[in-house]
């Protein structure tokens, strides 16, 4: 009861504001905006002046000076309706609202009055494209296939989405969130394809967000997804436009954030963060062994410290006779118990990595390489961790960087720790129970409403052809059932079956 009624506190605080919007004048709108060293407002002729006000940081000047003001002297006897024909610039407006005013004004038209006192104006859109050119993906660069990426320019984003799918189908829903930022956020997905439920929850959430900044596709992500409290990322944030293109063909939903040089798709599944892009471009046989080894990376990363840390604390039978000296041999001279020098070198990996993500791209690499042999070899000499555990941990974090979505590798790092207290405390029981806690978890997770763990928990069979392996594309007619698609099917099957049966 108090969450609605503080909800609906806010609604009337918000519907009260945006009435006090609407009663502001247009002189005091002015005084507002002249408040601001950026603001131009200047006069031009001489028998029928026109008064011009715009923000110059932006608007592109070029476009006013050229075919804004020239039209301006020329035609100074006409009226406003009249001028608007005459001006050779698209999606002109005559308003008198003093909000549609304020909101053009702020993302870069120009406004164009005969009378400074009265509120009739024309809004000319002038803004600036200033936009980053496209460049390689970064976080998801693949050897084989398209080398574009998404920019911030949410108008580039969408183009290169529609290049790859020129559909009239193709619909794009725009929803703008954020009371100070007014950030521009579209949905795409396929209609007659895309399950309309997906859809309109999707909007739905992002049409509750009420916060007053959104500078980021994560801001969004954070904020719709089902379990905001799990380490697990619901939503697949990719900034490969042909990736976007691939999963709104499946059926899903995507969401482009104005600012933004990545999108997010859903509703998504736990082994989807271990696919690859790539893996289409790759011959069915070979990525369906790199998506195994990238899951048994996986599972390695996070258990082998822990289990290095329960045999040698509870369970020292478990190990071969061979190689139980080895261990003791390498551990004579340590004086902390396993669970310490885990953590020691553990730390050590972590700092060595945000020291690299966060130092310019040459020296973070001299860093990471240089500072893990110097660490490694010193704390090893100092007798501050044992050589065999060093080699485990980095084996483990070599394992960690084979996850293909960054949010998950992420999600990984973070598990590990939790890992090594169970193991500590109870052993290979605690390693049992982390795991149990970490699979009942993820079994509740839901996206957008969808199970988190399809196909394999509800399984469904049909979906397996692509999930922990990859079979060859005639074999993946159907689009994934866990997303419910309004229409299944992705390939004519007598037509397939008709010409294998000429070729042979």
């Amino acid at each position: 009861m108090f969450r609605l009624r503080q909800k609906k506190q806010q609604k009337t605080a918000g519907q009260s504001s945006g009435q006090s919007g609407n009663q502001l004048t247009i002189r005091e709108l002015m005084e507002k905006c002249k408040a601001s060293k950026d603001f131009v407002s200047f006069t031009k002729g001489d028998q029928h002046p026109f008064t011009i006000s715009y923000y110059k940081s932006m608007v592109n000047p070029d476009l006013v000076h050229r075919d804004l003001i020239p039209h301006l002297t020329k035609n100074a006897s006409m009226s406003l309706k009249e001028l608007a024909v005459e001006i050779p610039i698209e999606n002109i407006e005559h308003t008198k609202d003093i909000q549609k005013i304020k909101e053009s004004v702020l993302i870069g038209s120009v406004m164009i009055q005969p009378d400074a006192k009265k509120a009739d104006c024309l809004l000319v859109p002038a803004a600036t494209a200033e936009k980053r050119q496209i460049s390689v993906p970064e976080t998801e660069f693949s050897v084989i296939g398209p080398k574009e990426a998404f920019v911030e320019a949410i108008e580039v984003n969408v183009n290169m989405i529609r290049k790859r799918l020129p559909i009239p189908e193709l619909h794009v829903k725009e929803v703008k969130i954020g009371k100070l930022s007014k950030t521009r956020v579209t949905v795409l997905y396929i209609d007659g394809i895309a399950n309309q439920e997906n859809v309109n929850t999707l909007l739905q959430r992002i049409s509750d967000i009420e916060y007053d900044h959104i500078l980021d596709s994560t801001y969004v992500l954070q904020m719709i997804s089902d379990n905001q409290n799990s380490p697990f990322p619901q939503l697949i944030n990719t900034e490969r436009p042909d990736r976007v293109a691939a999963v709104l063909a499946e059926g899903k939903v995507a969401v482009l954030v104005d600012g933004s040089p990545s999108a997010l798709t859903g509703p998504t599944t736990l082994v989807e963060f271990f696919s690859a892009f790539e893996d289409y471009f790759l011959s069915w046989h070979v990525a369906s062994v790199f998506r195994m080894i990238r899951l048994f990376s996986v599972l390695f990363s996070v258990l082998s410290t822990p289990l290095y840390v329960a045999v040698l604390t509870f369970h020292y039978e478990m190990i071969p006779t061979d190689l139980l000296g080895t261990l003791i041999a390498s551990r004579s001279n340590i004086p902390f118990p396993p669970i310490v020098e885990a953590i020691i070198l553990e730390l050590s990996i972590e700092l060595l990595r945000e020291a690299g993500a966060r130092l310019p791209s040459k020296v973070g690499q001299t860093i990471g390489i240089v500072g893990g042999i110097v660490i490694g070899t010193a704390a090893v000499q100092a007798g501050l961790t044992s050589n065999v555990l060093l080699i485990i941990v980095a084996l483990a974090a070599l394992a960690s960087f084979t996850t293909p979505v960054y949010q998950m590798s992420n999600t990984i790092r973070l598990i590990r720790f939790p890992f090594l207290i169970f193991a500590q405390f109870w052993g290979l029981l605690g390693v049992s129970i982390c795991t149990a806690f970490i699979l009942a978890h993820t079994l509740r997770l839901t996206s957008l409403g969808r199970p988190y763990m399809a196909p394999l928990f509800p399984l469904r069979m049909t979906d397996l052809k692509d999930a922990l392996f990859r079979l060859p594309f005639s074999r993946q007619g159907l689009r994934p059932m866990q997303m419910r698609p309004a229409d299944p099917s992705r390939m004519n099957f007598q037509k397939a079956i008709q010409k294998n049966d000429i070729e042979e």
